[in-house]
């Protein structure tokens, strides 16, 4: 069966930029542009000569190479994130299934308990008293149910990819973890416990909202106005009995306001930016990363009180 056009030109695209970031790629040695400065740099070459940037490894160099496996015009961070949701949900099922759980209305709300405690959901004893701060991270990728997945993956799906093109993906990705983690932190020191994408969804929020209040005209005077009505109606929603969280999604907000105000609303523009911004985002991910390996490494650790 053949694949339609597109999807063709796209596996041609990720083939392409896999070869080339394992040192593969085009036969025929070209002229190519400085990752950090734009400019054109020889064939050659292993430093720009305008801003000074390793050609061969810098931050930029190697965020280039591996955003360029999503496709040069799409939001590779948002891609990552929703594949990394939908994985951890996976896991969590399976392992449900194998400790006896996993029917059919756990998988729809019911994934909880002490399966989603040892792949790293939000406990406040676990944080504060066992230090284990990871958790603020692990948390923001797992889920309690089929339902709430999905309703987070559609409002990434909707928030994400604008945010990521007005910020580009390295600040969207610090933007996107920080605000996740610290909603979890006021969540867990108000003693709750928690799970789910939802505090950094809300930090995209806040951002979003925030950038509205910088710019004029009917349209953003419309899209303020409907994100006040959603997070009007999401922390009402909130206050009914069915786990929601309000601390998470008011910490994450709280902080993506600040920092949209804080953020100039565009892509880094020289080469001091870019590199600010691309060490956020490497930041980021290496925290995201060190925080899943942390939960792999205590994952059959004793409980809290059965130790």
């Amino acid at each position: 069966m053949t694949l339609p056009y597109r999807w063709q030109w796209r596996l041609e695209r990720w083939k392409n930029a896999a070869r080339g970031f394992f040192g593969g790629g085009e036969q025929q040695p070209r002229p190519k542009l400085c990752p950090v400065c734009g400019a054109l740099v020889g064939i050659n070459a292993t430093r720009c000569h305008e801003c000074g940037a390793s050609l061969r490894f810098s931050l930029a160099a190697l965020s280039k190479k591996l955003s360029g496996v999503f496709g040069d015009n799409e939001v590779p961070v948002t891609t990552v994130l929703l594949i990394a949701n939908i994985l951890m949900f996976g896991v969590s099922w399976m392992a449900l299934t194998a400790a006896g759980g996993g029917g059919a209305s756990a998988i729809l709300w019911g994934l909880g308990g002490e399966t989603q405690y040892r792949l790293g959901s939000s406990f406040p004893f676990s944080i504060f008293y066992m230090n284990e701060w990871w958790r603020l991270i692990t948390a923001m990728f797992l889920h309690g149910g089929l339902i709430l997945i999905g309703f987070n993956m559609m409002a990434l799906l909707q928030l994400g990819p604008p945010l990521e093109e007005v910020y580009g993906s390295a600040r969207y990705l610090f933007l996107y973890v920080i605000t996740g983690a610290f909603g979890f932190l006021v969540s867990a020191f108000t003693g709750h416990h928690s799970l789910g994408a939802s505090g950094a969804l809300l930090g995209l929020v806040g951002a979003m909202l925030a950038i509205t209040t910088k710019r004029g005209g009917t349209f953003m005077r419309e899209l303020r106005s409907r994100l006040i009505t959603s997070v009007v109606i999401l922390f009402a929603i909130g206050l009914m009995p069915i786990g929601i969280d309000n601390y998470a999604h008011g910490g994450g907000f709280l902080l993506g306001f600040v920092l949209g105000k804080i953020l100039v609303d565009r892509k880094p523009v020289n080469v001091k930016e870019i590199r600010i911004a691309h060490a956020l985002g490497w930041l980021s991910g290496i925290v995201v990363i060190a925080s899943f390996v942390l939960m792999f490494m205590h994952f059959h650790d004793p409980l809290p009180g059965r130790g």
